[in-house]
């Protein structure tokens, strides 16, 4: 297994859906960083099931922090932070040992691992899992701040509603960060909820569109070729389980554009060099341009529906079928959104780190 991201910068996640505890080790931090825990608390609120529209799974997700942490600063050496399971059910996945739930990992971990996988609530699969990398992503994120760097994420779409896209970036930063369920137009969010909220009565689950944007960021980071800024963003998102595309700036639409409409031309200006239009999200060359690095992931909806499904009994090789029992997201594009700023502003630690140094990331 490859369970560590990153070079100078790195976080290595461990534990299973249902084991005693899961956690991530954040390794390379700068010294002298404040560690907010009650920020480091919001944002694990941000990524927990919250009332009707996700799992009735309810864990306190209370963050321990048992190294790399002194009078209230990082210490320059590993980070680790462990939070319990406490609200498991492992019975409910008891006939699901040996039947393979379409959508899920269950039939390609049985293929790697040889039946020696841990299968209660997708194990370590999960995204359940996702917990810790938004206990040491809330570090990288306050990290970042203090050099003048902001990330927000919002729901673009979701159960096929869409929000608007950013506007004044600052101030809708500021505003999605305030926000557990994070749209842009407040009128948008009744009616993603209402279709989550059909599906669920429906027995089915919706997927969505997250948009992410970046400010901040200095130009000249990143590498040309095979470790662009884009395709390390990309690698880490696409860690992110139920991702399924991920597109930079104008994205697939940029195919259906004129270069003279693509192109973002530059002019010089009391801010120095910037873009009139963004359609390459602010990353060129595989190098940061100074303008908003932007990009949108997409979400699959939540593979566990309570529906009939068919499938194969991994013990006999036959042809079966289940229905889905137990507690599950009736989506979870709404819960993801906080695990895309963690897992980014983990990838620019990572990068401006190697760009300027680890001490940089020290404000």
């Amino acid at each position: 297994m490859k369970n560590t991201f990153g070079s100078s910068v790195s976080v290595t996640i461990f534990g299973e859906s249902h084991g005693t505890a899961i956690g991530a080790v954040l390794d390379g931090i700068a010294p002298g960083i404040p560690v907010d825990e009650e920020f480091i608390a919001y944002q694990m609120k941000l990524r927990q099931s919250v009332g009707a529209l996700s799992t009735a799974r309810r864990e306190a997700d209370s963050v321990k922090i048992v190294s790399g942490l002194f009078n209230g600063k990082t210490t320059g050496t590993p980070m680790t932070f462990i939070i319990e399971n406490q609200d498991t059910r492992s019975k409910d996945y008891g006939e699901l040992a040996y039947k393979a739930r379409p959508g899920h990992a269950d039939f390609s971990a049985q293929m790697k691992y040889h039946g020696f996988q841990d299968f209660r609530g997708g194990g370590h699969f999960s995204g359940r899992i996702t917990a810790g990398i938004v206990a040491a992503g809330a570090v990288a994120i306050s990290a970042l701040r203090g050099r003048g760097i902001k990330i927000g994420t919002h729901i673009l779409s979701c159960g096929g509603v869409y929000d608007r896209t950013f506007g004044d970036i600052s101030a809708d930063i500021d505003r999605l960060n305030s926000m557990e369920f994070a749209v842009l137009d407040d009128n948008k969010a009744d009616e993603m909820q209402a279709a989550i909220t059909a599906a669920k009565q429906d027995g089915d689950s919706v997927g969505g569109r997250l948009e992410t944007v970046v400010t901040g960021v200095p130009a000249g980071v990143g590498e040309p070729w095979f470790d662009t800024l884009e395709s390390i963003l990309a690698h880490a998102l696409f860690s992110i389980p139920a991702v399924k595309g991920v597109e930079f700036g104008a994205g697939f639409a940029a195919a259906d554009m004129l270069g003279s409409q693509c192109n973002d031309c530059f002019r010089s200006g009391n801010s120095g060099v910037t873009a009139d239009t963004n359609n390459n999200g602010g990353i060129i060359g595989g190098i940061t341009t100074g303008m908003p690095i932007l990009f949108r992931t997409a979400v699959k909806p939540t593979p566990s529906i309570y529906k009939e499904q068919q499938t194969v009994d991994l013990n006999t090789l036959e042809n079966t079928t289940l229905q889905i029992q137990g507690r599950h997201d009736p989506a979870i594009v709404h819960r993801a959104r906080v695990v895309a700023d963690s897992i980014t502003a983990l990838v620019l630690c990572d990068q401006l780190a190697m760009r300027f140094g680890t001490d940089w990331l020290k404000a």
